[in-house]
């Protein structure tokens, strides 16, 4: 038995299937203030599976300039990341070459996002299928993907710079 493959670099939006964005906000080891998070994943649900859509998405974010398993990229600092962070109105909408999505940010999000001026975001090549639209997600399911050895070390890590309208 064959497994489908995206041929190397090439994908389409179908390959990704649905893309997620989740936030969090908390304090780091040594900070004095709230950092704020954004997680972006895929549920796993592209047209060719959950393996096609693991490699799409590598594509995808080394083609924005984001290092797949690096140290974390500094978007500022690093003109060739094609990753935008707008936050307007209560919204942060993360902007990639392949991806848009919006987070409806809570008030503590907001102010850890203002305070700090970037935003830690974390661009997940492992799926989380479990992780769908309309069903809350607890404390501990997200910590448990968030912290996994593996999703982590698949991941872009990136801080991003806070933008706004005005």
């Amino acid at each position: 038995m064959t497994t489908p493959q995206a041929p190397t670099g090439m994908f389409t939006p179908a390959h990704l299937g649905t893309q997620i964005l989740i936030g969090w906000s908390g304090r780091q080891p040594d900070a004095d203030q709230d950092t704020a998070f954004l997680l972006a994943y895929s549920l796993g649900d592209g047209q060719d599976g959950p393996v096609v859509g693991r490699e799409a998405m590598h594509a995808a974010l080394e083609r924005a300039g984001l290092h797949i398993g690096g140290p974390i990229q500094d978007a500022a600092e690093s003109p060739g990341i094609q990753a935008k962070l707008l936050v307007q109105a209560g919204q942060a909408v993360l902007t990639l070459p392949h991806l848009s999505a919006q987070y409806p940010a809570p008030p503590e999000w907001l102010a850890a996002a203002e305070e700090q001026g970037q935003v830690y975001g974390m661009f997940a090549t492992t799926p989380w299928p479990e992780a769908v639209p309309g069903q809350p997600v607890t404390e501990d399911q997200l910590r448990a993907f968030a912290a996994d050895e593996e999703v982590v070390r698949t991941a872009a890590h990136c801080l991003l710079p806070v933008r706004s309208l005005g």
